[in-house]
Order: C-alpha cells, then structure tokens, then sequence
C-alpha cells in the first residue's frame, strides 16, 4: 500500500496535481486544507473568534467533516465551493494554526494513510502527518505563477494591481503557515522538490507517477 504526501506553498498547484495523479494511479486523493477550511467555515457560521484557540478546539469535536475526492460536506451538507471563498481563506490560517484543531485533523488524515493507495496534499504532511510517507513531493512554482493561478482559481481579475494584491495574501498566508507553532509549514528532508512553473499538468504528473510506479513495482 503507497502514501504519496505532496505539499507545498499556496497557489503552486497541489490540488490540481494531487488530484490527477490520484485519478491517474486509481488511488484515493485527500485535500488536507480543505479540512481546514470546513472548520474555519464552521467558526465563521458559529460566529467562534478564530482567536480563540480553547473554543476552536471543542468546535471540532462538535462537528462532522467529510471529504470524498472533490466532494467536501460539513455535518452532511456540500461546503466544496463555499469553503474556497475569500471569508474562509482570511481565516484558514489562524484556525489551522491551533494545536487542538491540527491534532484532531491529523488524526483523521493519518488514518486514510493507513488505508494506503492514497495521494494527500497538504503543507506538512511529508514533514509532520505521515513522515513515512513512500513519496514526498514538495511542489513549488514561481510568485508569479503563483498568483495567477489563485486569482484564476478565485475568479479574479489578473491585471498587475489584482496580481500584486493576490501575491501579497499568498505570502502572508505562507509566512503565517511558517511560523506557527504546530507543525509549522516546512519542506521535509528527504521531499523532492518539482517547480511546476511553465509545465503543463500532464508533465507534472508524469514525472511523480513514473516515481511512484518506481517504488510500486519494487514491492
């Protein structure tokens, strides 16, 4: 059974790769963030300060999240197009920084790695949540590209103030995912860096799949 762990800073492509490589290898695919953003969306509904790390942490306990490929619910309800917008992604940070909330999704993302055969993009999977992980992958891609594909995936206008605006979130984002206590967003020793700047999907994916099927084939 394989565990392919892919992270990487924001707006560098995890999804998109993770997702096609999980579809191209039969595996399941797990979006770690979305978790995030399902209990940052539960607090922002709750009206719960998401500064306040004590109740963030019994909020977790009080809710169900469910991920199935693209298909994100929150105590059954569809939340996959609502947890992507900007109210959510202002506040996913500061949620997922609190110790109570990453051990309780740490825990669920840990038993789908057991389960094997399964893609999980994150930003600290290979370094903190399965650091056996058979293949970690740490996918970057250039500032630039960076935002455009935000702002693409956001609806955005990409002029060069939108752009500039949207590489400033992406950065405090990154940095506030950086320095945080619990398992702070770092690249794991052993990852291997892929630049997905300029190369289309199809290639990214090339590239970790033959790897992958490296380490399939040796079992």
């Amino acid at each position: 059974m394989t565990v392919i762990a892919i992270d990487g800073p924001a707006g560098a492509g995890k999804s998109t790769i993770a997702r096609a490589l999980a579809h191209r290898l039969g595996f399941e695919f797990l979006d770690t963030g979305a978790m995030y953003r399902a209990i940052a969306l539960a607090a922002l509904e709750r009206g719960i300060d998401v500064e306040d790390d004590a109740a963030l942490t019994e909020l977790v306990d009080d809710v169900e999240i469910d991920l199935q490929g693209d298909v994100v619910t929150l105590n059954g309800r569809d939340v996959s197009k609502v947890i992507r917008g900007p109210h959510v992604t202002a506040a996913v940070s500061k949620v997922a920084a609190v110790k109570g909330v990453r051990r309780a999704m740490a825990a669920i993302q840990r038993a789908r790695a057991d389960a094997g055969n399964v893609v999980i993009e994150g930003r600290d999977i290979g370094s903190a949540v399965v650091p056996a992980a058979d293949i970690k992958i740490f996918l970057t891609a250039s500032k630039g590209e960076r935002a455009r594909r935000r702002a693409r995936q956001l609806g955005l206008a990409t002029d060069e103030s939108s752009l500039g605006e949207v590489a400033r979130t992406i950065e405090d984002r990154d940095r506030a995912d950086a320095e945080r206590e619990a398992s702070p967003f770092v690249m794991a020793n052993d990852a291997v860096e892929v630049d997905s700047t300029g190369k289309d999907i199809d290639t990214i994916v090339d590239e970790i799949a033959r790897a992958a099927r490296r380490v399939i084939d040796e079992r």
